[in-house]
């Protein structure tokens, strides 16, 4: 005990932080899911402050884009799987913290039983369909949800689905976006993100985690924070003390029928290209194939005629992953794909 007083010392001095309050943070089960931008920065803290046991779930590789923000991360590391290295690397700043990684993309089919061991789960996805089916699986068991999200200089934290003391619950996603055009929304390799940003509000969604489990200060809970990184203005909006949406189950994950950087660049003669990216994207620099921007993609017809793959790209596989689930939807026998990591990817191939 006298190792962790010593390294538990400053926060052992807090008021109402007492020997039991580091207990429960030691005895705590908190799963992270995206190990990204909003992850490395909330699984450092929550690691030095003593949470017994952290999950990380993540499928994708570091690449040398992520590395302005996402700095548990070196170069060292690029090509590398993001749950294994950031377990290894948080085991080294902890020893007596228990890491689990999980290499795996969270889908309807997996998510109850990757959250149910855990008292908590943090968001630090970047896609609306995790997001969702996260927010979803934890109302249906009834588990908190530290949420946090980052675009350009604007940042979002909040906590779902917190139990009230008359049995309800208090908002969860749902309640303030009930649902989103993800294909409408660019994501961060598109419009961009200040890297400070993702630092404060993965520190912040880490505070929430340690406010939960600790009982001490007033929760997000109910209230959706919003920050400025360029003038640091915060207002925190009020949503409800009670949840309005009633969820009952889980919306099937749509499986996206993709390609791989490898397979298009071994065999790009044998399909037709379909690029969804914005204007001014398209002329900084493409793949070729034909320009359909997202905004016009439903309008137009033409490429339903083909008799070849058609291959969608964008700048990281986000927004062609939408367009091809939509035409899915529609005419589930064509023959379409994503680009699996898109332009980025492309880019980055060795």
């Amino acid at each position: 005990m006298e190792s962790d007083f010593l390294r538990y010392s400053c926060q052992l001095a807090l008021p109402g932080f007492t020997e039991e309050t580091q207990n429960r943070l030691q005895n705590a089960r908190v799963l992270l899911v995206g190990a990204g931008g909003l992850g490395c920065p909330a699984a450092q803290y929550l690691v030095a402050a003593g949470i017994g046991t952290i999950g990380i779930v993540d499928f994708d590789v570091i690449s040398i884009s992520n590395l302005h923000r996402q700095i548990l991360y070196t170069p060292q590391d690029v090509g590398m799987k993001k749950a294994i290295v950031a377990c290894n690397k948080l085991q080294e700043q902890n020893a007596f913290v228990k890491l689990i990684p999980y290499e795996t993309k969270i889908v309807s089919e997996n998510v109850m039983k990757i959250i149910s061991p855990y008292d908590i789960i943090i968001d630090g996805t970047d896609n609306f369909e995790t997001r969702y089916l996260l927010n979803d699986a934890c109302v249906l068991q009834g588990k908190p949800l530290i949420y946090g999200a980052i675009y350009q200089y604007e940042g979002q934290v909040a906590v779902w689905n917190v139990a009230n003391d008359d049995n309800t619950r208090s908002p969860n996603y749902r309640d303030i976006f009930p649902e989103v055009d993800a294909t409408q929304i660019p994501d961060c390799t598109v419009g961009g993100v200040i890297p400070t940003l993702a630092g404060i509000i993965g520190c912040m969604q880490a505070n929430e985690v340690i406010k939960y489990v600790t009982g001490i200060g007033e929760l997000l809970a109910g209230k959706l924070l919003m920050l400025d990184a360029q003038t640091l203005q915060s207002r925190i909006i009020k949503i409800d003390a009670t949840t309005k949406t009633s969820i009952t189950a889980l919306t099937p994950t749509e499986h996206v029928p993709t390609i791989s950087i490898k397979e298009l660049k071994d065999a790009i003669d044998l399909y037709d290209l379909i690029d969804v990216r914005n204007n001014e994207e398209r002329k900084i620099f493409n793949i070729g194939g034909k320009h359909i921007p997202v905004s016009e993609i439903e309008n137009e017809t033409s490429y339903l005629h083909s008799d070849r793959p058609i291959i969608f790209y964008c700048a990281s596989g986000k927004r062609s992953a939408e367009i091809v689930k939509l035409i899915k939807r529609k005419f589930p026998d064509l023959n379409v794909f994503s680009l699996e990591g898109g332009i980025k990817a492309w880019m980055e191939y060795q």
